[in-house]
Parts: structure tokens; sequence; C-alpha cells
């Protein structure tokens, strides 16, 4: 297994509720998939580098886990379709 550090980006204007469905469907699905979790850490609301989507800020998630390349394609895959996210990005670490 490969750790892998995956951040994401969700919408500002989520109910916390919505906002926390999202990130434990996320993690269920790295499990599912056979990876494990080492952290989820949430950082919050924060102002994006740039203007996205006519957004000026957004949810911050930084997950880092251990699975195949693919847990991390699956990942890649849900994010590119779910509405809610607004930017991602996963980084293989090294040992």
């Amino acid at each position: 297994m490969r750790p892998y550090e995956v951040m994401y980006v969700l919408r500002p204007d989520l109910e916390e509720e919505h906002q926390n469905s999202l990130i434990e469907r996320f993690n269920e699905m790295v499990t599912n998939q056979g990876g494990t979790i080492e952290s989820t850490d949430i950082w919050g609301k924060r102002r994006l580098a740039y203007e996205v989507q006519g957004l000026r800020e957004g949810c911050y998630v930084l997950l880092k886990i251990n699975g195949g390349p693919s847990v991390a394609s699956e990942l890649d895959r849900v994010f590119k379709i779910t509405d809610e996210v607004v930017r991602h990005a996963i980084v293989r670490l090294d040992k």
C-alpha cells in the first residue's frame, strides 16, 4: 500500500451537516476500496488563492490515506463528478 495525501475544497455555502456527510462518504469510499485512513483534518473555511467557479472561499479538507492506485483513481473520478467539490489534488508521498 502506498501513502497518499488528498486535499479537496468543498463549496463554502454547504450546511455543516451536508459537509460532514460528504466527508464521511469520501472516507467510506477509501475503506471500501481496501485503503486505510491515517487522518482526516478539516481546515474549515479559507480564502482561495483565486476565484474558482465564482467563489472566493472554500472549506478545505486534508485526508491522509494508504491504499493502492485504484483507491486514488476512484477518489479522483468521484471528485470530478461531485458538484460540491470545487478543487482537489491527490499526491503520492515518498516513503
